[in-house]
């Protein structure tokens, strides 16, 4: 199914400018003396939303025309960074308007850097849903993206296509601007405490969860932008169509992970409560419309809520809840007669001394489909997670592998290398990626080793720049760049790889002339609010990087740096300089990860253990083109099993015992109170509930041979050049149309 388009907008280099300058004065009221940097930006980003527009007018005309089945997908998180140069790569015009700004007597990366990424979420999650928005566009899937914070559709223009999908993100407000009487009466504070109590569901997501008012504003928030979307969705499905049995013919709603999956009771409840539909009926909707994406196999990632959370918040979602679940168990007893255990495991509700609502049961048993994001971490969803489920539901739970999408992730952000790649292979290869499998016949080629190394090298130049302007730290772009950035957790393993830069430091005290690649070790991290340790172990590295880097006895020949206030945008510098990419989880703790992929898709090398998509990417490059070190996740087990004590690995490492109470110490924090760190040491001697001590010297077993493969230039190069290569398995396309076929059953409608 297609429709006609023709533009009515001028996009060459004149109209461009035309397009442009119009908006510079009609919109901002700016001439082009009195204009800024940032003045000239948004004109530009006006023009180019105009051309935008128009294509999202007709995408939107040609869907309602079609009464289309549309894909809403619902995720608290979207990480969108900045949008200035993917627009203008997917409306075509990036060439042109590069033109139209030389001519113009303007700078491109000058105007780029005057934008600001949009801060709606704080890792893989949200920069996830980012990359499948771009790919739903691209492939010409009809899709809404809903989520919360600000009051804004937000276009999503597909690359190499006339789609433009787009993000609705709900934002609170007051019903009442301003109590008057309240005012009259001298409480100006109680004047505005409504309003301000009422936009505070969308002021920030994720508050701080340890506190009870935090758990009940994070509840609210759920619910908030659920209710919303549901309601738009709704609205919209009513408009083209009259009868309920076709709403999952034509809406198909994915949770991204368990935040959104209150909306299955809320859904539940619209059927029931509003349209007065007898509850098998409204049921047998609400399972076959939505599906449910799981992110973590880690128990206390799964969200709980306690009963009277719920009881307070939303009263009728709670009854809805245990409706479901008494129907639910019937199910369970039919299946297992008399197994009150498997029940327990199953219910929606947990006993204890506090009854908790399990959400994620709630999206299992609400959803017709169950997915995991690498294959890995499904098989541990069937096996470990979720067995009973997948025992009672066969079929139920697939495999979705991650991917990321290449416009942002090689185009945008990777230009030099971009040109390189289509001056040797052409164009294509930015909508699929499989072809970029042609870089194989250069990768012995010595001159394209050459180019493509001195292309790692310039981006290297780059992020230098900002280390120093950002850190004040000059660092040797000749160094081995050595990056570990992605959310902060203890799973994630940021505390073993700062033991590593420990044990390296305390070996060139020890022998001032030990050889070694000059590394920069370079990490980059947010954690969550309440979360302890995970602030312990930034402080931790901040605190050896200064000790570190103001050492003149170990020559530069290494340097830590905590890079601030890491988002997408800075995201996209650190990727294309990456030499090493660290993906160290403890074996079968991480989902999938996207940081792995961006990273060896810009050419640069995964150390890595045998978790998530680790695995698959292993696969797709050679066991020779990537350093795999460590448990895996049956030997994981098996030592858990047995019973894990680290003072045994402690004890037998001498290494390992000095960098343990090393970082406890305080030698590298001379200047605050005793202890201020011990946090750390202690949770490694004790507890080290993710198994840095028995992977440390593994770990540290294979930098030495990182080490030696960085030395051996011609090697390394043919190694990041078959990276880059063999990276087509994990464009966000891929994982889209896999979703597109098996799960939503929706078929693209061109424009």
């Amino acid at each position: 199914m297609s429709s006609e388009f023709q533009s009515s907008l001028d996009t060459s280099v004149t109209g461009l400018k035309t397009l442009i300058l119009n908006s510079l004065k009609f919109r901002l009221a700016r001439d082009t003396a009195s204009a800024t940097k940032r003045d000239w930006a948004l004109a530009t980003s006006k023009a180019v939303q105009s051309i935008i527009v128009e294509r999202m007018i007709a995408t939107t005309a040609v869907h309602h025309n079609q009464n289309v089945k549309r894909v809403y997908y619902l995720s608290l998180e979207f990480l969108m960074g900045r949008l200035f140069s993917n627009s203008l790569y997917s409306a075509g015009v990036m060439d042109d308007i590069v033109h139209a700004f030389e001519e113009l007597g303007l700078d491109y990366e000058e105007l780029r850097r005057e934008e600001y990424d949009m801060g709606l979420g704080n890792g893989g999650l949200g920069r996830l849903a980012s990359c499948f928005l771009d790919s739903l566009a691209t492939l010409d899937i009809p899709a809404i993206g809903y989520g919360i914070h600000y009051p804004y559709d937000i276009p999503v223009p597909g690359y190499g296509t006339n789609t433009v999908n787009f993000l609705r993100l709900w934002e609170s407000r007051a019903p009442a601007e301003f109590d008057f009487e309240a005012f009259n009466r001298g409480g100006y504070e109680e004047a505005v405490r409504e309003k301000n109590h009422s936009e505070t569901i969308s002021k920030v997501p994720y508050p701080n969860d340890k506190t009870d008012s935090g758990k009940e504003l994070r509840l609210l928030q759920q619910y908030f932008f659920v209710a919303c979307s549901l309601k738009d969705i709704i609205r919209r499905f009513r408009r083209e169509n009259e009868d309920w049995q076709n709403f999952p013919e034509k809406v198909a709603i994915q949770l991204n992970d368990t935040h959104p999956a209150i909306a299955v009771a809320e859904l539940q409840r619209i059927l029931q409560d509003d349209y007065g539909m007898p509850w098998d009926q409204a049921w047998s909707i609400v399972t076959r419309t939505f599906a449910y994406t799981n992110h973590t196999l880690l128990p206390e990632a799964l969200e709980k809520w306690s009963v009277g959370l719920f009881q307070k918040i939303v009263p009728r979602h709670l009854q809805i809840i245990f409706e479901i679940n008494k129907r639910f168990l019937e199910e369970v007893e039919a299946k297992w007669p008399g197994d009150t255990e498997i029940k327990q495991h199953l219910s929606l509700i947990e006993e204890g001394s506090v009854q908790m609502v399990r959400m994620a049961h709630l999206a299992v048993v609400g959803s017709h489909s169950v997915n995991g994001v690498a294959a890995l971490h499904t098989e541990l969803l069937k096996k470990e997670l979720f067995p009973d489920f997948d025992a009672l539901y066969p079929g139920k739970i697939n495999n979705k592998t991650n991917g990321i999408t290449p416009r942002r992730w090689l185009l945008a952000c990777n230009p030099r290398l971009s040109e390189l790649i289509t001056s040797k292979i052409g164009h294509g290869w930015e909508r699929d990626l499989d072809k970029l499998r042609a870089l194989e016949a250069y990768a012995d080629d010595p001159q394209f080793q050459f180019d493509f190394m001195n292309v790692k090298q310039a981006n290297k130049v780059d992020l230098a720049r900002i280390i120093e302007r950002d850190c004040g730290v000059a660092v040797n772009s000749a160094a081995l760049f050595d990056v570990h950035v992605k959310r902060l957790h203890e799973y994630k393993r940021q505390h073993l790889n700062l033991l590593h830069i420990l044990a390296l430091y305390r070996r060139l005290l020890q022998d001032p002339g030990l050889d070694i690649t000059p590394r920069v070790f370079i990490f980059a991290a947010k954690a969550a609010p309440g979360y302890d340790m995970a602030k312990c172990i930034i402080k931790a590295i901040n605190a050896v990087a200064k000790c570190i880097n103001n050492d003149k006895r170990i020559e530069d020949r290494i340097k830590v740096l905590f890079l601030p206030n890491y988002r997408v945008s800075l995201a996209q510098r650190i990727v294309p300089a990456a030499d090493l990419s660290e993906q160290i989880s403890t074996a079968g703790k991480e989902a999938s990860g996207t940081g792995n992929m961006k990273l060896a898709l810009n050419g640069a090398l995964t150390i890595g253990t045998l978790d998530g998509a680790n695995v698959e990417i292993k696969e797709e490059v050679g066991d020779e083109n990537i350093f795999i070190f460590g448990l895996t996740v049956e030997e994981v087990r098996a030592l858990l099993k047995k019973g894990y004590d680290p003072q045994e690995y402690y004890m037998k490492n001498e290494e390992l015992r000095a960098v343990v109470d090393w970082v406890g110490s305080n030698y590298f924090t001379p200047d605050e109170p005793p202890g201020v760190l011990r946090m750390l040491r202690d949770n490694l001697y004790y507890s080290d509930p993710f198994l840095c001590l028995p992977d440390f010297e593994p770990y540290s077993e294979c930098q030495k041979k990182v080490d030696a493969a960085f030395r051996q230039e011609s090697r390394w190069a043919k190694m990041a050049i078959l990276n880059t290569a063999r990276m087509g398995k994990f464009s966000s396309d891929r994982t889209i149309a896999e979703y597109a076929r098996d799960i939503w059953k929706i078929e693209p409608i061109h424009i």
